[in-house]
């Protein structure tokens, strides 16, 4: 494998590392989002592959050309001064809120499959993130651009399984969005901009300070395009399995934990710890995004300031539901998102 073919696989993997976090590795994103909407929850997957095709292209592309000096300075590009330095500090604030999301996504599936108490899991999220980010970015993306894509596939292969245990459960997919189950948006189509609404705000930092340390923009660009793709398949696989499980799936914290119970105990185990996985691969950069705002890699004030916002998350998720926190935050953001997109397709009609 030459190096372009490894840093390529390396970006999508980190992609799809951070962009799979408590929401979707539980599968309360997927339901929200996606199966809730029934059928029509496809054609949303399909329109939230393209967005994220053009978007991780976009960032990557533009960290690249400009090495801008702080991530967070993505946003003054395609916003201008003032709106960008809004989206500069709420992308902070969400970056963080997120975190909750990731340290309760946590507790929530230990304590679901093992009968663990919530503060076991959530105190050991932090604890590993805390370790992992105090080593920095290139860290971070060695690491779980390797976990990505092993996940992934696991997600496709249990979402698969589910689907061919029960395909009867198909015929039955029309109703679904007339069972009260919590729903991100009351609109299929406005569901899917949402998701990528408040995926591309954190995003955007991640994916454009990976793109200014790539040797080229084709490489970095095809990683992008690679990452959204197998990202995107693994929304439609598992929305299809929840689907065809309605019944179990509907109103458990941890949906995707239902979906492996079904097929074995032992399943169940396994998908549980790469759950657990999956969280750390997006707790970690959002933990970074926060800490390296504060303060620059390799000083005490980042390390301080990664153990005193880790420990405090951990406080916060232990205290609000799971699946309230996937409701409420995602949400709030998937709207700020939407806006940020328009600039961005405003700013790519302007360049052209």
């Amino acid at each position: 494998m030459n190096n372009d073919v490894k840093q390529v696989y390396s970006i999508a993997g980190a992609f799809i590392a951070f962009l799979i976090g408590s929401g979707f590795a539980t599968g309360q994103e997927i339901m929200q989002y996606f199966a809730a909407y029934g059928f029509m929850g496809l054609i949303s997957a399909a329109i939230v592959l393209f967005l994220f095709m053009y978007a991780g292209v976009s960032f990557v592309t533009a960290g690249h050309i400009h090495k801008f000096n702080k991530g967070n300075d993505i946003f003054l590009y395609y916003c201008g001064k003032n709106i960008g330095r809004i989206y500069d500090y709420f992308s902070v604030i969400f970056a963080y809120m997120s975190f909750f999301v990731m340290i309760a996504g946590a507790g929530a599936t230990l304590s679901q499959q093992f009968g663990l108490d919530v503060s076991f899991g959530c105190i050991a999220m932090a604890a590993l993130s805390i370790v992992t980010v105090i080593f920095g970015l290139d860290n971070i993306v060695n690491i779980i651009s390797k976990i990505g894509p092993v996940i992934a596939t696991m997600a496709i292969l249990l979402g698969l399984t589910a689907i061919f245990q029960n395909i009867d459960g198909l015929r039955n997919a029309n109703v679904i969005p007339e069972l009260d189950i919590m729903k991100a948006s009351g609109n299929w189509l406005f569901s899917a901009f949402l998701y990528v609404g408040f995926n591309i705000l954190l995003l955007s930092v991640f994916m454009s300070s990976i793109g200014a340390r790539t040797k080229s923009i084709k490489v970095a660009s095809t990683g992008a395009i690679f990452g959204a793709a197998g990202y995107s398949l693994a929304i439609a696989v598992i929305a299809v399995g929840l689907m065809a499980n309605i019944e179990k799936t509907a109103y458990s914290q941890i949906p995707s934990l239902m979906l492996a119970s079904g097929i074995s105990s032992s399943v169940a185990i396994i998908f549980s710890l790469s759950i657990f996985a999956e969280i750390f691969t997006t707790a970690v950069p959002l933990l970074w995004i926060v800490s390296s705002r504060i303060a620059h890699e390799d000083t005490y004030k980042f390390k301080a300031a990664t153990i005193i916002l880790a420990v405090s998350g951990a406080a916060i998720g232990l205290k609000v539901p799971f699946n309230r926190l996937v409701n409420i935050i995602y949400v709030i953001n998937g709207y700020a998102g939407i806006i940020f997109l328009f600039f961005m397709i405003k700013k790519s009609i302007l360049e052209k």
